[in-house]
């Protein structure tokens, strides 16, 4: 990276009694909008011609909405909800996923006040008793919901209490259900009203109510301020301010009912006038290839994706020139974030951007949380560390706190949410005696005698374990060192032993690396992966090397069992940006851990 394209890393550290310290960015925040509409009506008035969102259409064709397009249909829906006295009490909610209409409908509530609240829609489409959605639904009680699909959504929509909430659809059908087409609010006739509500907006207005992903435990209703929203992103401007010389171009698939997708990246392009190329595809089987296809077409400016996500992008572009050719040839950063990227997939990454364009494209990470907008920290100098998170950005305070053996990170800022949507008993709780979040991870100073290099995320704080020895366990570090060390053959894996001698291992493959190994090796899959023996006797190998690099108990991995059955999402156990819920996974499946650990392993467990 050079100082032409990033920020200078610049840092303020101030010890505290007793240990710890404050870290924070000597650089002010300066002035930014009072709330997001400002951003749209900005981009309409300067560049009303220019795309702003495209979304393939039923023929596969991208289908573009202008700037200028957008604001005018944003102020028809605008009008359409003020007319239906939607407000805080009576938000909009959406159980779909990312689209054009998603976007009107969202940034017409917001510019007028009214909060939206976007739901994952696996937990319409996927759960198959929707407790989940149920208690979302009595949590907000909102005045109206949007479906893009009557038919695909008819049976979540079934389970709902709908008297008192308008049901709006995105296309005709569902003869049985009453509803609103959403063609129906984009023909509303804008009044004055609009305006009147859109000049009323505040930085303290709520924008959203978005729920966390419950990776660490139930998913929480975060109020999201127009305040959070804008500074997030003037801190992001700061210090990536090549994004001010050069419109972002993004082909994105990170849900809008997530804090990464919905605020961070979606923001991003609104704010700085970019386009967003929405991916309808995403790190799954079968959904990958849709991912694939669009960047055979569009070439980003800057890549954003989770872990698993590169795990499952990076075999296609190792084996085909012209995708990865293409993919490469705008791109300025690619970024990852929602968990550590294992060091092979970023040697993987650089490999063929060096292949590809002759030098090193920069990768770098973030962290924050859905009640921080989410950016807190972010590493925009070169870093050699994966785990490496970076540095507060401009504005935000970052509090280290001596945890045991590790550090917690707790932080404060306008990007902080003010609590939980009507639930006071855990806002009460969630800041400390300064104000400051308590997050739930910790992190350490590569250098404490150089806070600028960055700060190593060291795991969350609930998912660690102790062994009847008494020895911690650093869970994040070494589920990211065991991917690492197996890769391509593990997707993921949850780390087991609490109270117990040894570290064990549940482990989901990943398919498309296993199938890698085996066509390298000229062995084709003729079984199923987890019963291969190549596929087992090969992560045995992997494991007994990781171990020699690591042996102390607090790392070392004694056995491990392969999982047939996904992680379910009514349990809890994935979220839809494909993060584990560790302690989800060691409840549900208790009878496999014991069997892990018991004194007579069966033959599905590996012993190393």
């Amino acid at each position: 990276m050079t100082d032409l394209e990033f920020a200078p890393a610049r840092v303020t550290a101030k010890e505290l009694p007793g240990g710890g310290l404050v870290i924070e960015s000597p650089v002010a925040l300066g002035e930014y909008e009072t709330h997001l509409g400002e951003m749209l009506r900005r981009w309409a008035k300067r560049a009303p011609s220019s795309p702003f969102l495209a979304h393939r259409n039923e023929n596969g064709a991208w289908h573009q909405l202008l700037y200028g397009k957008a604001a005018d249909q944003a102020n028809s829906v605008s009008q359409a909800l003020l007319d239906r006295n939607l407000s805080f009490d009576r938000p909009v909610m959406i159980l779909s996923g990312n689209s054009i209409d998603h976007a009107l409908l969202s940034l017409g509530a917001m510019q007028v006040g009214i909060p939206v609240v976007p739901v994952s829609p696996a937990y319409s489409l996927q759960s198959t008793d929707h407790q989940k959605l149920i208690e979302l639904f009595k949590l907000c009680s909102p005045g109206l919901i949007y479906v893009s699909d009557p038919e695909q959504f008819a049976p979540a929509l079934a389970r709902l209490p709908l008297e008192d909430a308008e049901l709006v659809i995105g296309s005709e059908g569902a003869e049985n259900l009453q509803a609103t087409t959403f063609a129906k609010l984009l023909a509303t006739t804008v009044t004055a009203e609009v305006d009147q509500a859109f000049d009323a907006v505040g930085p303290d207005t709520v924008a959203k109510i978005l729920f966390t992903s419950g990776s660490t435990g139930a998913a929480k209703g975060v109020l999201n301020t127009h305040r959070m929203l804008c500074s997030n992103q003037k801190s992001l401007a700061l210090v990536w301010p090549f994004m001010e010389r050069s419109r972002p171009i993004l082909v994105d698939w990170l849900p809008w009912h997530h804090t990464f997708g919905g605020n961070h990246n979606f923001n991003l392009v609104l704010r700085n006038g970019g386009v967003m190329y929405i991916d309808t595809g995403k790190p799954a089987p079968g959904l990958i290839r849709q991912t694939i296809e669009n960047l055979r077409e569009i070439s980003p400016t800057i890549y954003f994706n989770v872990p698993a996500g590169y795990s499952m992008l990076l075999p296609f572009l190792e084996d085909d020139e012209a995708l990865c050719k293409r993919f490469f040839g705008n791109v300025k950063l690619i970024m990852y974030a929602a968990a550590a990227l294992p060091q092979d997939l970023w040697d993987r990454l650089e490999k063929l951007s060096v292949k590809t364009l002759g030098r090193k494209i920069p990768i770098t990470s973030a962290w924050g949380a859905t009640e921080t907008a989410p950016l807190a920290t972010t590493a925009h100098f070169p870093i050699k560390e994966v785990a490496n998170i970076g540095i507060p950005v401009p504005g935000v305070s970052l509090k280290m706190v001596p945890f045991g053996d590790k550090m917690e990170l707790r932080v404060k800022g306008p990007n902080l949410t003010p609590g939980y949507h009507r639930q006071p008993e855990l806002t009460e709780n969630m800041f400390d005696e300064d104000g400051y979040y308590r997050v739930g991870d910790a992190g350490a100073l590569i250098d404490p005698l150089d806070p600028g290099r960055g700060i190593v995320f060291d795991g969350r704080i609930a998912e660690d374990f102790k062994l009847t020895t008494g020895t911690w366990v650093s869970v994040g570090a070494v589920r990211v060192n065991v991917i690492a060390a197996t890769s391509p053959l593990i997707h993921d894996a949850v780390v087991t032993g609490s109270n117990r001698d040894h570290i064990g291992l549940l482990v989901w493959l990943n398919e498309s690396g296993c199938n890698q190994f085996l066509a390298a090796s000229g062995k084709a899959a003729s079984e199923p992966l987890i019963s291969n023996p190549l596929i087992r006797a090969k992560l045995a190998k992997d494991l007994a090397r990781y171990n020699t690099r690591y042996p102390g108990s607090s790392r070392s991995i004694h056995r491990l069992m392969l999982m047939c059955q996904p992680p379910g999402i009514d349990t809890g156990e994935i979220t839809d940006k494909g993060y584990i819920n560790q302690r989800a996974v060691l409840d549900h499946r208790a009878d496999l851990v014991q069997r892990l650990h018991g004194d007579f392993a069966d033959d599905e467990v590996i012993l190393l």
